[in-house]
């Protein structure tokens, strides 16, 4: 009897997690008995990923925060492994997590287990040095983006544009209406998303600012309905916190909602941190305003490295300025409120960012699931 092929794979956090079983769906149709074991959140565990350890401890970023978890991070490593060194799948898949992923790799690849990262790390933005350790570490770089590829094929790593899943899932037609139903909206309501992101140092950095420039341009515009996603029943405390702390209780005026994609569908103009999110809201093609910021200490290392002129991901794939950003020091309530209230004033005219954003979103849905998992198998088959 055939041996039923077994995959590693390793995500990280809520995006990796989505990303993750997506690819899992379209390997089961390469390998339909397949087994899928590693680290996974409710989506890939609902395609049947087994899970060795809980996602949320791999839920880390920046220089300085993951430094208090290093014991943690290396026990979930050295049980995976084990466990990998011992159970020998065909492939080892990271999705996203690179710090981590790539480090696991590098131990799995030299045993002669073949190794695939899925999603790039920011070679192209930070610390390019690393192409070299990425190199030694994986048989295989599975892009999500065009921009991406140039540096693997410079240093001659086999790399695969996909696309992107959430171009794939997104279409072209306009739910504004409909989807505002869902939350009470009318039709000609004036809505603003508020997206702090869903870590708690993103609240903590990000929320504060965000509702004081809400609250700002309600003076001027007091006919804004703000929504306000939340990712989890903590995200939802820790926003609903800083709503109390302005004096701020919701209701009619500032509302929590269970769904962002729903949210920034719903809305005409989104407040958001930096990240998957702003691809979110150029491919639902919503003007937008993004604004991050980190730790000081991450900041300090991280300006020193960056390559890039962008952090948003618009602006990336556009290698413009394509939506106003807004980072660190640059960032606070005030120039928020600005852009709030350039858009409700209708000084900015959005079409020709909209119709950039629909160029981009064309050139990026690929069937990307679909292509990780065929150029996996290419892979495979490659050594016999």
């Amino acid at each position: 009897m055939e041996k039923e092929p077994l995959f590693g794979i390793v995500a990280g956090e809520k995006s990796g997690d989505v990303l993750g079983a997506g690819l899992i769906a379209a390997l089961k149709d390469i390998y339909p008995n397949a087994r899928f074991v590693g680290i996974g959140g409710a989506d890939m565990e609902a395609q049947g990923c087994e899970s060795l350890a809980d996602i949320d401890r791999l839920s880390v970023m920046g220089f300085v925060e993951p430094l208090g978890r290093l014991p943690e991070l290396f026990a979930i490593k050295k049980r995976l492994r084990e466990y990998f060194l011992e159970h020998r799948p065909m492939a080892f898949i990271g999705v996203d997590a690179p710090d981590f992923n790539l480090r696991l790799a590098a131990e799995l690849k030299p045993a002669g287990i073949q190794t695939v990262q899925y999603v790039s790390p920011s070679v192209w933005a930070y610390r390019e040095g690393r192409i070299n350790k990425i190199k030694k570490a994986i048989d295989l770089m599975l892009a999500l983006f065009p921009f991406e590829t140039d540096i693997y094929v410079e240093h001659q790593v086999p790399v695969h544009c996909v696309g992107h899943p959430l171009a794939d899932d997104i279409g072209f037609k306009d739910n504004k209406q409909a989807d505002r139903q869902q939350f009470g909206l009318g039709k000609d309501d004036s809505v603003v998303a508020l997206m702090p992101g869903s870590r708690a140092g993103e609240i903590k950095r990000l929320g504060s600012v965000f509702l004081e420039a809400a609250v700002a341009a309600l003076d001027e515009y007091p006919q804004i309905k703000f929504i306000i996603p939340f990712s989890s029943e903590a995200s939802k405390f820790r926003i609903e916190a800083l709503l109390r702390e302005l004096g701020i209780f919701p209701g009619e005026q500032f509302r929590l909602v269970d769904d962002s994609h729903l949210a920034i569908s719903a809305a005409d103009y989104i407040v958001l941190a930096s990240g998957t999110a702003t691809l979110e809201a150029m491919l639902l093609k919503r003007p937008m305003v993004v604004g991050y910021k980190v730790a000081s200490l991450t900041y300090a290392l991280a300006s020193r490295l960056l390559k890039i002129p962008y952090v948003a991901l618009p602006n990336l794939l556009a290698r413009k300025l394509l939506v106003p950003e807004y980072l660190q020091n640059d960032l606070n309530s005030a120039v928020i409120c600005t852009e709030i209230i350039r858009h409700m004033s209708g000084e900015d005219d959005h079409s020709a960012m909209l119709e950039e954003f629909e160029t981009i979103h064309r050139s990026i849905r690929l069937d990307a699931s679909r292509q990780a998992a065929t150029a996996i198998k290419g892979m495979i088959e490659a050594v016999g």
